[in-house]
């Protein structure tokens, strides 16, 4: 089997119906300043040939969540939605409760990166991660590589918590090099037993040179798959975001299949599909 044969999930993408207002970090203007929904995700997914996805939140509201499973009902490609709750509040198990018995509802997640630091070590937000286990939900940790530290903190205090990280916890991406911090951070994450996985996704959004070099997103891929080993490395389109520095969700996929060409063909079968099957119960 080669990777073009292998089923290929798409661990993180986003839908929305566009709004100035409630997507206020969309840029005006921008391939991301329109409504992408059902249609244009079969579209993209197709033309990528990606099999099946998991959608993930975009608005910190609860109706978000009730949003997003209401199209993943309507979808025969969203296998999964990770979808957002209040977690600091002291009744979110109610809500918890009633989404996490939908059968598609995989997971939670909170936009830390524009959180402080003290923020991953609130009482009251590990209140509402702990919650989380005996529901079978995981926890996407968005972070920006500065917050390694903090991060580490917060899953420390979490061994019961299934985590998958997102973006590859968005490194600052230069061409021709790994930031040692970067690899430093992910090297201690990488020891923790409750890391369900690593996406591959958001890295063209982190390139901070004008131009996309495709050896050095590559060098990346190889060293998160050196550091968390092909049982938890995934992959993820971060779509329709990637639009702003690629021009298709197509080009993206093609470009990942690129990476675990030279790999074994189990490898390639965890890496496009399989362990975003285990690690969110799809």
């Amino acid at each position: 089997m080669n990777a073009a044969q292998s089923t290929m999930i798409d661990s993180h993408h986003h839908l929305w119906n566009y709004s100035a207002t409630e997507y206020d970090w969309i840029p005006p203007g921008s391939p991301l300043a329109q409504d992408q929904l059902l249609n244009q995700l079969d579209a993209a997914a197709n033309a990528a040939a990606v099999d099946a996805t998991v959608v993930v939140q975009a608005r910190q509201i609860l109706e978000e969540s009730d949003w997003l499973l209401s199209l993943a009902d309507q979808s025969t490609t969203i296998a999964g939605v990770v979808g957002w709750v209040p977690l600091i509040d002291s009744s979110v198990g109610e809500p918890l409760a009633r989404l996490a018995a939908q059968p598609k509802f995989k997971g939670v997640r909170h936009v830390l990166q524009g959180e402080p630091d003290s923020y991953f070590l609130r009482d009251d937000f590990h209140r509402g991660l702990s919650l989380l286990p005996d529901l079978d939900l995981r926890y996407d940790l968005l972070l920006f590589q500065r917050q390694l530290p903090v991060a580490i903190q917060l899953v420390d205090r979490q061994p019961e918590l299934g985590i998958v990280i997102d973006h590859i916890a968005k490194p600052e991406i230069r061409k021709g090099k790994i930031d040692p911090a970067w690899k430093a951070g992910m090297a201690e994450l990488a020891k923790r037993e409750n890391i369900l996985g690593v996406k591959i996704s958001g890295m063209v959004n982190e390139v901070v040179d004008e131009e996309i070099d495709e050896p050095t997103l590559r060098a990346y891929f190889e060293e998160t798959l050196a550091l968390f080993g092909a049982d938890r490395v995934m992959f993820g389109s971060d779509w329709p975001v990637c639009l702003l520095r690629i021009d298709s969700y197509q080009a993206w996929a093609e470009m990942f299949r690129g990476f675990v060409e030279g790999l074994s063909a189990d490898e390639s079968k965890a890496i496009l599909g399989g362990n975003a099957i285990r690690s969110y119960g799809l």
